[in-house]
């Protein structure tokens, strides 16, 4: 580990290795590197993703919805190597222009309607499907306080603690606290409104509690950087309630898998075009084939 302080150049330039683990596919453009179509099934919304903490946003609630009766609410789902560069192909890019999942098609509109960004996603369908949105306005504005409070929140828990305590080649002490204190206070503020309040905008469960349970939620439960026991997660038992509520749901579960690559073979379904491919598709019975 360096212990020379840096000093930052007049003019930044990129250099081969920049980004740590994830020095292949980081660089400072945007864009197509290279020309692939994506696929496409026979459902209108076809989905682009991974089962991140953002690309499993979008698969829970479509599995809510269909769990809710919603039939046209089924969707193709493929799965997006972000890892080995995918969402820079052609027709990825064309689909997101800024080439990060999750990324959605819905080609019932004409033309076809591109939805990108994944709380644009979850407003988008709640909207579409008239669910898990509240229809009063003080309620509504609630729900989408709490939406926003998680865009402008994770990235602090993503960007910030989660790459310089699991994934920046050099641990540093000063960026690792200044992380962690902002995430605390996160915590701190999910689990005072959660004290007197079943779900995030009260009785009811929405997509704002769709959004922000993939990466709170999912971080108290152990499941995001190995960081639970850092985190002293057993301080926040309101958070750890409103979580384990949301985990037992079947269409969580089964928007947890969705375009899933890692884990124990049968909580992976690489990708999913119908509802029984949940029983027959994963990746353990794919091994038996």
């Amino acid at each position: 580990m360096s212990n020379q302080p840096y000093s930052p150049d007049k003019v930044w330039q990129w250099k081969e290795g920049n980004g740590g683990k994830f020095a292949n596919i980081n660089r400072p453009t945007s864009g197509s590197r290279f020309d692939q179509p994506l696929p496409k099934g026979e459902h209108s919304l076809q989905l682009y993703s991974l089962a991140t903490p953002n690309g499993i946003k979008v698969t829970i609630l479509l599995e809510e919805l269909l769990e809710a009766g919603m039939s046209e609410a089924n969707y193709d789902a493929y799965t997006i190597d972000i890892m080995e560069g995918e969402q820079f192909s052609s027709g990825f890019a064309q689909v997101n222009p800024n080439s990060k999942i999750p990324a959605l098609i819905d080609a019932s509109q004409n033309p076809p309607l591109r939805v990108f960004e994944s709380g644009s996603i979850l407003l988008y369908l709640a909207e579409k499907f008239a669910a898990f949105l509240p229809k009063d306005i003080a309620a509504k504005t609630e729900c989408l306080n709490w939406l926003f409070w998680q865009m402008g929140s994770a990235p602090i828990l993503g960007g910030g603690f989660g790459h310089f305590y699991a994934y920046a080649p050099e641990k540093f002490e000063y960026p690792i606290d200044r992380y962690t204190m902002e995430v605390k206070r996160q915590l701190d503020v999910l689990n005072k409104h959660l004290a007197s309040n079943k779900f995030l905008c009260g009785n009811d469960y929405t997509i704002a509690d769709i959004a922000i349970w993939p990466w709170y939620g999912q971080l108290v439960d152990g499941k995001l950087y190995d960081a639970a026991e850092f985190l002293d997660v057993n301080k926040y038992a309101n958070v750890q309630r409103w979580s384990n509520e949301i985990a037992a749901r079947p269409a969580v579960k089964r928007g947890c898998i969705v375009n899933k690559t890692w884990g124990e073979p049968h909580e992976q379904l690489h990708q999913r075009h119908h509802s029984i491919d949940f029983e027959l598709k994963t990746q353990d019975k794919l091994f038996k084939e």
